[in-house]
């Protein structure tokens, strides 16, 4: 049995109360994770009032053929990268007509890692839509490295992907 007191479950509960005081609804994109966040979510009874669905988009033909990122993107910057992780959140936003998504594309390791983009190289992306008729939309990339095996790796990425979505929904002013 899950012990929902865990600070991911802290963290999902705080996801989920800020999408419900919003009347929001999220998807998430994932590739290296390969539904970890999803999966935690979905720990919490009700998340089918806020949580869409759910993308695991492992290989990069899913990317493409899923989320609609461009097969040459993918070929200029790699699969893990801002540029595609950027257009697996919007393609996520725009295909489940929600306000917001996440996507996570990585290596977990312990192999497919090179000099330029070692074991534990994470890319994030983030697509919110705000403002009248929720046509603004807010994009923001980041990309992580985490250290620790296969699990640990993976589990950190849920973990920032969650706490940084809800660090850009607090107030600029606060």
């Amino acid at each position: 049995m899950k012990n929902n007191n865990d600070p991911q479950h802290e963290l999902a509960r705080a996801v989920a109360l800020t999408l419900i005081s919003r009347a929001w609804k999220i998807a998430l994109a994932e590739s290296c994770t390969g539904g970890l966040v999803c999966a935690t979510l979905t720990d919490l009874a009700g998340s089918s009032d806020w949580l869409e669905r759910g993308y695991i988009t492992y290989s990069n033909a899913a990317k493409s053929e899923c989320l609609d990122v461009p097969a040459e993107m993918i070929d200029s910057f790699g699969a893990v990268s801002e540029q595609v992780a950027k257009a697996m959140a919007e393609g996520a936003l725009r295909n489940a007509n929600v306000n917001a998504a996440i996507s996570i594309t990585g290596i977990a390791g312990p192999t497919g890692g090179s000099p330029e983009k070692p074991v534990g190289t994470v890319c994030f992306g983030w697509a919110i839509k705000e403002g009248i008729g929720n046509d603004v939309i807010n994009i923001a990339t980041l990309t992580k490295h985490f250290n620790g095996d296969r699990q640990i790796v993976r589990e950190q990425a849920r973990d920032f992907a969650l706490s940084q979505f809800l660090e850009l929904l607090k107030p600029k002013n606060a």
